[in-house]
């Protein structure tokens, strides 16, 4: 009996190392196969996103990784907004945040700051550019979130504000949210008190007008790394 009572840990810890081995073989091998449980989602935006003036589990990203944990969507939301960015302060930022979450999707909400410090156009559209061109260099597919500014900065410069994030999406064939808080402004009561930023009770919505546009950016994204 002596010979088996030694022998079996023995036996048991090389089968554990065996296991170990091949455990690291297959992940060089088959490196997608890993891969594909991890699909990361970037939010890059501003206070719009940030939950700004509620609290943070009842902004509209999180609100966002709820229903994709409800439909099953293996994505995990890193929100990376930031209230207050302006598209300068976004370019700047953005590589470090490519390189931390490698995501495989990004939605860009920047420029509503921009609006109301009234930077001109083309220096918005550059950034965007810019950061749209940073997205694909690191394999990260972008959703292009618009928005608006108050009607009291006069047309001459909301006007071609608002067309600016339908152009940027056109010239680089990236899907567009056309106005994320769509449908909320019109409605007081889920505005704050600043006249800017949607209340708690206004988030849901913006998950809903972001979702459309979305929701056939991650089936792509699933088929895409199935097929690797």
């Amino acid at each position: 009996m002596l010979p088996m009572s030694v022998g079996q840990p023995l036996l048991s810890r090389n089968l554990l190392l065996l296991l170990a081995g091949l455990a690291v073989l297959l992940a060089l091998v088959c490196p997608h196969s890993f891969a594909q449980d991890r699909n990361t989602l970037l939010v890059f935006g501003d206070s719009l996103s940030a939950a700004y003036g509620i609290k943070e589990n009842e902004g509209w990203v999180v609100l966002l990784q709820n229903r994709l944990n409800d439909g099953q969507y293996p994505f995990t939301v890193i929100n990376a907004s930031v209230s207050g960015e302006t598209s300068t302060g976004g370019l700047a930022r953005l590589p470090a945040a490519l390189k931390s979450h490698q995501p495989d999707i990004v939605l860009l909400e920047l420029g509503g700051n921009d609006g109301l410090r009234g930077i001109p156009l083309n220096i918005l559209k550059h950034n965007l550019l810019q950061m749209i061109d940073l997205c694909d260099s690191a394999g990260a597919e972008v959703l292009l979130a618009g928005t608006q500014i108050p009607p009291n900065y006069g047309p001459r410069y909301t006007v071609p504000f608002f067309r600016l994030f339908g152009e940027i999406a056109q010239e680089t064939d990236v899907p567009l949210v056309p106005f994320l808080i769509d449908g909320i402004p019109q409605q007081p009561g889920l505005m704050q008190d600043d006249g800017i930023h949607p209340t708690a009770a206004a988030q849901a919505m913006i998950t809903d007008n972001v979702w459309p546009h979305l929701e056939p950016m991650l089936h792509r994204e699933l088929r895409g790394k199935k097929s690797q």
